[in-house]
């Protein structure tokens, strides 16, 4: 089958702009097609104007990107007193596209009341045709789970629906997953989840034109589906708050059955699935550099001229070298993962390495556009409690050209403030392509990376 594509109070806002913080990292064009970032937040580049933000907290999980507007929702986000009563009330924050200032955050209501329950808004995510949903964290205790939509004038929650797991024995739900339109106007729409530490799929169906009153199981008529086909085959059963991604087919653009899907389940990569739950494509026979690590999940894919991309979290804060990083490879033949090629690493020396709880999911979002006359795609990543960027993609996108930093401590190739093996180590891997070049490598300024960079450092080592 061929596949296609939270308790603190709210401080006066300040305008704060990131377009002047770059990730400073040299990015190759590979193909005739360039990366530029735009503009980043995090905590390896921006340092304190990231983590000073509230937006960075581990109760901000989830991120998406719509039009000219990134929305972060922060769950728990403040407290409010009415009266004699405390209230606690979450938020949205805003970022600019652009240029990364922060616009005014929305304070999240329903039925005219704060919404400030345990993760009320974890996930937040946009239909294919610009409305923003939002599902709360539900546990294996309750058969509900609720659907909303945002309105992103007020932050006001519509409860489109609550779904019904309907399963003898109902499952944890963190993230889900929306294809079509939530309103039912201009299509029908589904909706996915994967159940955490099981071996269970929940969908949803309603069709356009219907209310979602109506909503139907997704699986046939079944709400659920039991996955037997796993990758690798001696996992059983996903790890703790998987994602799923459905993929949409541009060549067949009323469908919007999300008839094949990534899962991505912490302990296992991800894998593309059919709806009789059987693997279409993994990353067996794939290259081991490219196997993102455990612990992570998040997977999308673009179409770039004719190219087919898939962009996938490569590891967590905790990743072997890696800091919340994500790989972009032009696909193999037959849009498989196998014999696919990396583009790049983004960024290329990580968004930050501090633990967010184990709050698994790595978001990204993608907008198409032009640039330079050519065909562009503007690319979100988001990691919660380390950081955030936009990249721009396309032959006509003007490359960052890095300021070559000036070490503090001569020698310190890594930018850590010493000069140790940890530096010869950075420049080795360097040589051998495990790591996008970074300007601080190139001790000797002769613009590429090689065995006399390797002995600079030593001989800084050694006082030379």
């Amino acid at each position: 089958m061929k596949k296609f594509l939270l308790f603190a109070a709210t401080a006066a806002m300040m305008a704060m702009s990131a377009s002047a913080i770059i990730d400073n990292q040299l990015y190759e064009p590979v193909n005739d097609i360039n990366i530029a970032n735009v503009w980043i937040l995090d905590r390896v580049h921006a340092g304190d104007a990231f983590t000073g933000l509230e937006a960075c907290n581990t109760k901000a999980r989830t991120a998406v990107m719509v039009d000219d507007i990134i929305y972060v929702a922060r769950s728990e986000a403040k407290s409010i007193i009415n009266g004699s009563d405390t209230l606690v009330s979450s938020l949205i924050y805003r970022f600019k596209v652009e240029d990364g200032t922060e616009l005014e955050p929305l304070e999240v209501s329903l039925n005219g009341n704060p919404l400030g329950t345990l993760l009320c808004i974890n996930c937040i995510g946009v239909d294919n045709f610009g409305h923003i949903w939002i599902t709360p964290y539900t546990s294996e205790l309750t058969n509900d789970q609720p659907f909303y939509s945002l309105n992103t004038d007020t932050g006001e929650l519509t409860q489109l629906t609550t779904f019904t797991k309907d399963s003898d024995s109902p499952q944890r739900i963190d993230y889900c997953d929306v294809l079509g339109d939530i309103t039912l106007e201009e299509a029908g729409c589904t909706v996915m989840a994967a159940a955490a530490n099981s071996s269970l799929l929940y969908r949803w169906h309603a069709e356009q034109g219907d209310t979602w009153e109506n909503w139907e199981g997704g699986f046939d008529g079944d709400t659920y589906l039991d996955i037997i086909d796993y990758y690798p085959e001696n996992q059983t059963a996903w790890g703790t708050a998987p994602t799923v991604k459905m993929l949409y087919d541009p060549n067949d653009p009323d469908n919007y059955d999300g008839e094949l899907f990534y899962v991505d389940g912490f302990s296992v990569p991800p894998a593309l699935y059919s709806l009789e739950g059987t693997i279409v494509d993994s990353f067996e026979g794939v290259d081991p550099e490219l196997i993102p690590e455990s612990g992570t999940n998040g997977i999308t894919e673009f179409e770039l001229e004719g190219r087919h991309f898939v962009v996938y979290s490569k590891a967590q804060y905790s990743g072997d070298g890696h800091g919340c990083q994500a790989n972009i490879c032009e696909m193999g033949e037959g849009l498989t993962f196998e014999g696919m090629q990396k583009y790049w690493q983004i960024p290329a020396d990580s968004l930050g390495k501090v633990s967010d709880g184990g709050i698994r999911a790595h978001c990204f979002s993608v907008k198409y556009g032009e640039e330079g006359g050519f065909p562009c795609v503007t690319l979100f990543t988001f990691k919660c409690y380390n950081g955030m960027a936009v990249y721009k993609i396309g032959r006509g996108v003007t490359p960052n050209i890095p300021e070559p930093p000036t070490p503090s401590v001569p020698g310190d190739s890594n930018g850590d403030g010493l000069v140790d093996i940890s530096d010869v180590n950075a420049v080795i891997n360097m040589m051998l392509g495990k790591a996008e070049m970074v300007a601080a490598c190139d001790m000797n300024n002769d613009g590429k990376i090689d065995i006399s960079d390797v002995n600079a450092v030593i001989n800084a080592m050694l006082g030379k």
